[in-house]
């Protein structure tokens, strides 16, 4: 399967910061621009989530600011399932532009399926299972991430 990409984006003149490069919070913004879009891959797009009454909540994110991206760049994040479970999602984006090969920023994310009423964690749908294992069957193939399971520390000693 080729990459998914989930979200495309012109960076804007007000997510630069002073030093003419994508403010860090723009990073979080894009990629969480690209886990909506993945949600609405999974079942989970607006009128799902109205009659189900059921969403996706962040529990944990990490990001690796990888290169520079300038005002005006076009971008695109590409999405990655690295597993689910139950009620789990753990997926891994990463940020491109043309003409270069490397990934400009990974985020590597921890979802949880969540019943609003509550709000309490729930299992995903069956629909949703269904999509998701498909989507993990097509990314079968797929290289490992470069970026998941990092541990923020300083080095001993």
């Amino acid at each position: 399967m080729p990459a998914l990409i989930t979200y495309r984006t012109r960076v804007l003149p007000e997510w630069v910061d002073y030093n003419g490069h994508l403010r860090d919070a723009y990073y979080l913004l894009i990629f969480s621009y690209a886990t909506d879009a993945l949600m609405e891959r999974i079942g989970l797009d607006t009128d799902a989530r109205g009659q189900s009454g059921h969403s996706l909540f962040t529990l944990e994110a990490h990001i690796n600011y990888l290169h520079e991206v300038k005002l005006d760049t076009e971008v695109w994040v590409q999405t990655q399932i690295i597993g689910f479970d139950k009620k789990r999602l753990h997926l891994y984006h990463s940020l491109h532009r043309a003409g270069f090969d490397e990934a400009l920023a990974a985020s590597e994310q921890m979802l949880l399926h969540v019943d609003l009423a509550g709000p309490k964690s729930a299992p995903f749908g069956e629909h949703s299972v269904t999509l998701l294992n498909n989507l993990v069957g097509e990314q079968r193939d797929m290289q490992a991430p470069q970026f998941v399971g990092r541990v923020l520390r300083l080095p001993a000693g």
